[in-house]
């Protein structure tokens, strides 16, 4: 019994052991896989997640409070500002640990106090509520860590206390930011620009494309580049075309902060940078005179007693002075305008029902004049006006080059041009009903014959095969720039509008070709007038329009040159340009008695039905000087301003005559002396 016994124990010895040692093995197995998992997560979150929660620490323990650049400034030509950043000093709070509710209304009631005490006789008085209000202490509105603004625009006495008295007023500072500013004397305001919040753009309703697009991806920009919320931008002109340029770099204030964003410790300062600076081809002088020329003109034929200068509905004009060679703006006006220092303080909704009037600039896109009632506004003409007889060079400089006719053909003018099928005839009149005999095509331009463009170009034009004609009517005004954008780059800019192709639909392609033909067709700007006025005075060079001289950086260094650019040039034998030339030198026009210069020019009577009205005239009129060697370029388009050559050409007159004093037609000021 005991062997069998001692035989048994020793099998269950045995069976204990084996069992022992797999579960040993399984121990250790699970040892390792287990230690396995722990080094490979040590790897992952040294090697792969550590700089991402490195990064993560950085955030959570610190805070970037951005302080809005201070933005460049904008000078006409000669270094005069037109639109520039003044400095003022604001009053900010920030919270501080341990701050309740109790601590900060004592805070408001001291500040409310202390600023009421010395605060300029005319400003309004602070309310204690108010200031509580603002200074958020449960972060509702803002960030704990934000500092907030109590008040903007702080005077010297104000100033002065609290700096002397800042150990009283935890949490206060003084900040100083920027204020943009207009010259008094409002210069070129529409093509400038305004500025607003940046908060009230970047919205899907009523926002800008460019500052959506900064919106999507400002998280993600640098602090020094990234927009505040609430800071002013560029809304429109020059001002919203050359934002970046202008806007700077953001300071930043660095705190340490405590899990809760509470401050704990002291702030590292990064100053903001001033953006760079913007110098213009306008030239102030020569832009107020514009401006006056304008103002004064429509004043003038409103009241006139003389039947073919009074215009009595002429309320708004619209002038463009470019450098033939070079294509600079030297003057752009839209009048009337307004004094775009309004928008510092903020407007009312009646206010700017008021001001929607002149806040667009007329002379590259649609607006139209302001009248209380809004039903009679609808009957009189926008800035965007037909070309009238300023057409017939082109016309005619399109006739010749197709070879239609010869600069020797003579046509016998009737005093109109008939087309249209027997018993439904249409004829197509000249002004008054002239009848002026034998044309030539230069005589054609400069006796402004409607039969000659009619008969000769237009009605040619219709008998090429197919759409041949139309094509090659807009073939030739989209090369000269009309119909399409001048390439200025401006904001909002309008191609104008091309009327004879639904004349080809609704009416007939015959009546679209002879009504084009004499400048009845097509609806353009004044940019645009301007722009196709150099080209016919630089025998076919499309330059592009330049605002910009050059652009420098605070310290004066230039940043960027801009140079004369050609956009596009028509080959047309010289002859033909002489002949459209000598036709412009013979056109009768008002108010360049004693002028010192021979010049090309054009006058125009453009005719619309508007509204109520059947054919309202516009005086518009386009002309460059000197002659022999040609420097500028003007076009002018004055509204429901009657004939062109009392209407609009004594406005061009006024021009050429500032330029020449401020820059000279022949290179020389003529007001500053030469010894």
């Amino acid at each position: 019994m005991a062997a069998k016994r001692t035989e048994e124990d020793h099998k269950r010895e045995v069976v204990n052991r084996r069992h022992f040692s797999f579960r040993l093995n399984i121990f250790f197995f699970l040892t390792f896989f287990v230690f396995s998992a722990l080094i490979i997560r040590l790897a992952v979150l040294q090697f792969v997640e550590g700089p991402e929660m490195v990064k993560l620490r950085s955030s959570l323990s610190t805070r970037n409070v951005k302080i809005p650049p201070i933005r460049g400034n904008i000078y006409d030509a000669a270094g005069h500002p037109i639109a520039y950043s003044t400095s003022t000093q604001s009053l900010y709070y920030t919270l501080e640990t341990g701050i309740g509710e109790k601590e900060a209304r004592e805070m408001a009631d001291r500040l409310a106090r202390s600023i009421n005490l010395y605060k300029d006789e005319d400003a309004p008085e602070m309310v204690s509520d108010d200031i509580f209000k603002t200074m958020d202490i449960k972060g509702r509105l803002s960030y704990v860590f934000e500092p907030r603004r109590i008040k903007s625009g702080l005077n010297e006495k104000e100033i002065a206390y609290f700096m002397e008295n800042r150990d009283h007023y935890r949490g206060i500072d003084i900040i100083e930011e920027s204020i943009r500013n207009y010259d008094d004397s409002t210069i070129a305001v529409q093509l400038v620009g305004y500025m607003s919040g940046f908060n009230s753009l970047y919205g899907p309703k009523n926002g800008l494309k460019f500052y959506q697009d900064i919106y999507k991806e400002n998280a993600s920009r640098e602090p020094e580049e990234q927009y505040l919320l609430t800071e002013k931008v560029g809304k429109d002109g020059l001002e919203l075309m050359y934002q970046e340029q202008l806007r700077g770099k953001n300071g930043v204030k660095t705190y340490p902060v405590d899990n809760l964003s509470r401050i704990v410790g002291p702030m590292e300062l990064t100053v903001p940078e001033k953006g760079n600076n913007l110098f213009l081809t306008i030239h102030k002088d020569v832009q107020l005179k514009t401006e006056e020329a304008i103002m004064g003109h429509l004043e003038k034929i409103r009241n006139s007693s003389n039947r073919r200068e009074r215009a009595p509905y002429a309320k708004t004009g619209y002038a463009v002075a470019m450098e033939v060679k070079t294509g600079k703006i030297v003057a752009m006006a839209s009048m009337p305008d307004y004094d775009p220092n309004v928008w510092q303080k903020g407007i009312t909704q009646a206010e700017y029902d008021n001001l929607k009037y002149y806040i667009n600039n007329g002379s590259i896109r649609e607006v139209f004049p302001h009248y209380e009632d809004v039903k009679e506004g609808y009957n009189h003409p926008s800035s965007l006006v037909p070309l009238g007889s300023t057409q017939k060079p082109l016309t005619v400089l399109l006739g010749l080059n197709e070879k239609l006719f010869s600069a020797s053909s003579t046509y016998y003018d009737r005093g109109y041009f008939q087309f249209g099928r027997q018993g439904y005839e249409t004829r197509v009149y000249n002004a008054s009903n002239a009848a002026m005999g034998s044309l030539n095509p230069s005589t054609a331009i400069s006796r402004s014959s409607n039969a000659f463009m009619s008969e000769m170009i237009g009605n040619k034009l219709y008998m090429m095969p197919g759409s041949e004609g139309i094509d090659t009517w807009h073939k030739y005004m989209t090369e000269f720039g009309l119909g399409v954008l001048t390439d200025s780059d401006l904001p909002n800019e309008s191609k104008g509008v091309l009327e004879y192709f639904e004349e080809a639909k609704t009416g007939s392609e015959q009546s679209a070709l002879i009504y084009a033909s004499f400048g009845q067709q097509g609806r353009y700007t004044a940019l645009q007038l301007a722009q196709y006025t150099a080209m016919l005075a630089n025998h076919g060079k499309r330059m592009k329009p330049q605002f910009v001289n050059e652009i420098k950086d605070v310290d004066g260094n230039v940043v960027q040159h801009f140079e004369p650019v050609v956009l596009g040039e028509v080959d047309i034998p010289e002859n033909y340009w002489n002949t459209i030339e000598k036709g412009m030198l013979n056109v009768s026009v008002q108010g360049f008695e004693g002028f010192s210069y021979s010049f090309l020019r054009k006058t125009g009577t453009s005719q619309q039905d508007v509204g109520k009205r059947k054919k309202v005239e516009n005086a518009v009129f386009i002309a460059a000087a000197p002659a022999d060697d040609p420097v500028l370029a003007i076009a002018v388009v004055v509204p429901d301003g009657g004939y062109g050559g009392y209407g609009a050409a004594p406005i061009a007159r006024k021009i050429f005559d500032a330029y020449d004093q401020e820059v000279g037609l022949r290179g020389t000021p003529t007001n500053k002396s030469t010894e």
